[in-house]
């Protein structure tokens, strides 16, 4: 069974890398997660120094910045991409709270990542944490926005893994209604499946 390092202690470069260094044979990859990873400047060289190591990567993103996206993508830095849907177009800015960003420029950098990942240079999938606000009206609009794809999975909410404490007092739907969610959007998608 493969080695999984769940750790979200605050760790130095120097002894991440020292960590890999260990673990070579061990260990087939990195995912890099956030937080938004893409907003870093460094991410490049970061990625740089683990695959010159022989590690792959997966990069866990919002898609928000796509620029970098394409830079990865284009410079081989990152083998495999698991980007965040949140919500359909209309209800993006309540959603993930960005009261103050302009809804069309946040909307235009994630369709134009969507867009990277579609065009299929590089192995994909989107995904949707299903949030007890969002109903099954609301992922058959994202599914028809993405659609067609490689892949899409929904994932129930946790109320325990979430940084908001409002979020942890929230019901998650039930494991029949996002397979019923599932069920209708699957078509469009080459895999479609639920996270549980």
């Amino acid at each position: 069974m493969p080695e999984v390092i769940k750790e979200h202690l605050p760790i130095r470069e120097k002894e991440f890398f020292r960590f890999l260094k260990q673990k070579i044979g061990m260990l087939e990859g990195v995912c890099i997660g956030g937080g938004e990873p893409t907003i870093n400047k460094e991410l490049p060289k970061f990625c740089q120094k683990i695959k010159r190591m022989g590690y792959l990567i997966k990069l866990d993103t919002n898609g928000s910045n796509p620029q970098m996206l394409k830079e990865l993508i284009e410079k081989r830095l990152i083998d495999y991409v698991a980007m965040d849907i949140k919500a359909p177009k209309d209800k993006y800015e309540e959603l993930i709270g960005l009261k103050g960003c302009s809804p069309y420029y946040l909307l235009n950098n994630i369709e134009e990542s969507i867009n990277i990942l579609k065009e299929g240079k590089i192995d994909y999938e989107f995904r949707t944490t299903v949030i007890p606000c969002l109903k099954k009206e609301d992922i058959l609009k994202i599914a028809h926005w993405i659609a067609p794809c490689k892949r899409y999975f929904l994932q129930n909410f946790r109320p325990k893994k979430t940084i908001n404490p409002a979020f942890r007092k929230l019901k998650p739907h039930s494991r029949e209604y996002l397979f019923e969610i599932k069920n209708a959007i699957a078509p469009l998608f080459e895999v479609c499946e639920v996270r549980e």
